[in-house]
């Protein structure tokens, strides 16, 4: 049995990644200070479900001490915690930065002194590679498509932040890479997209899957930014949950990697897809309209995870038609949680 301390526990990946290590026998520790929408009902939940789960309510921006005290008792360590959506870095790229970079700097250093350091786990994000601009990119039907990376992007694509919110993370994601070479800790890099579950309140900004599905449900309009032929890999959220059990079982090679972690090619939605997808899961119109390309907003991007298939042995099992079937399914029974985190 293994003691887990999960930092950024409330949110929906917090919750989901909660119940499995619960499930599995492990002791869960979830760290987390509230602020985003839908915390408080996934907190809630989690605490009724499973009254063994503890609750620390701590900034990892200024509860260092916090974070050193919970650190030292833990043998797992996920990283969840962050500022979340590229449009509010560019609104306010100081509070960006401090929750993504020094709380991430934070969450480290309580690693690094711990009498026995944790493995670390940090959720990175696609975000790090950029617009990239000089990669060919060509139109088919109703979505993008590389025009010479069938097997998506590697984990060798140069880096290339745009937007505060890249550079937050990115400058996070390469200093978790450093203190496994510098100090030695067993920390993991895991580049994510487009997760999307149960338990997620989706917003405009993040989440767009949950988004949708909550406007389709509720009757909201939602208006697509770009052209609508956009694609990302998705990913359902326990693919990702088992890409971090296979992360940690395989720490003695996994430990100061990097992996790009998503649906991959099999896994790819276009935004106008989704919006078909939705109408026929839940047999009602989406309205829809458009607007402008929001800054740093890629055409596509498909993550290549043949690194995370040869290294770890993960692979992607659920497919998005099955995925957004179970959280659609979530949703529409839990209609008045997911109204009243609503905001337009």
């Amino acid at each position: 049995m293994a003691k887990y301390l999960i930092v950024g526990g409330a949110g929906f990946i917090g919750v989901n990644a909660a119940e499995h290590y619960l499930q599995t026998g492990h002791t869960v520790t979830l760290i987390d200070n509230l602020s985003r929408q839908g915390t408080e009902e996934n907190l809630k939940w989690i605490q009724t479900e499973y009254p063994s789960v503890r609750f620390v309510r701590a900034d990892i921006r200024v509860d260092q001490a916090v974070l050193d005290a919970e650190a030292a008792k833990c043998d797992v360590l996920l990283h969840l915690a962050a500022q979340v959506a590229v449009t509010t870095s560019v609104v306010d790229p100081r509070t960006d930065f401090e929750i993504n970079a020094l709380g991430t700097l934070n969450v480290l250093e309580a690693a690094r002194h711990a009498p026995q350091p944790p493995i670390v786990l940090y959720t990175s994000t696609n975000k790090v590679y950029g617009g990239m601009e000089d990669v060919p990119v060509i139109r088919e039907g109703n979505r993008y498509a590389y025009q010479n990376l069938p097997e998506g992007v590697s984990e060798e694509q140069p880096l290339d932040f745009h937007s505060p919110y890249g550079c937050s993370k990115g400058a996070a994601d390469q200093y978790v890479r450093d203190y496994s070479r510098i100090y030695g800790l067993q920390t993991v890099v895991l580049r994510q997209s487009c997760i999307y579950g149960t338990h997620q309140f989706g917003n405009e900004d993040q989440g767009w899957i949950a988004w949708f599905l909550r406007c389709a449900l509720l009757g909201k309009p939602v208006t697509i930014f770009g052209d609508g032929r956009q694609v990302r890999d998705v990913l359902y959220v326990s693919d990702l949950i088992a890409a971090y059990d296979a992360s940690i079982e395989n720490i003695g090679r996994s430990s100061g990697r990097v992996y790009n972690i998503g649906g991959g090619p099999d896994n790819t939605l276009s935004l106008l897809e989704t919006v078909d997808l939705l109408e026929k899961a839940t047999d009602s119109k989406l309205h829809h309209s458009f607007s402008d390309w929001r800054p740093g907003d890629q055409r596509i991007f498909v993550s290549g995870v043949g690194r995370a298939r040869r290294e770890l042995g993960w692979r992607p099992t659920v497919s998005p038609k099955e995925g957004i079937a179970q959280m659609r399914a979530w949703m529409a029974a839990n209609l008045e949680a997911v109204g009243q985190t609503f905001h337009l």
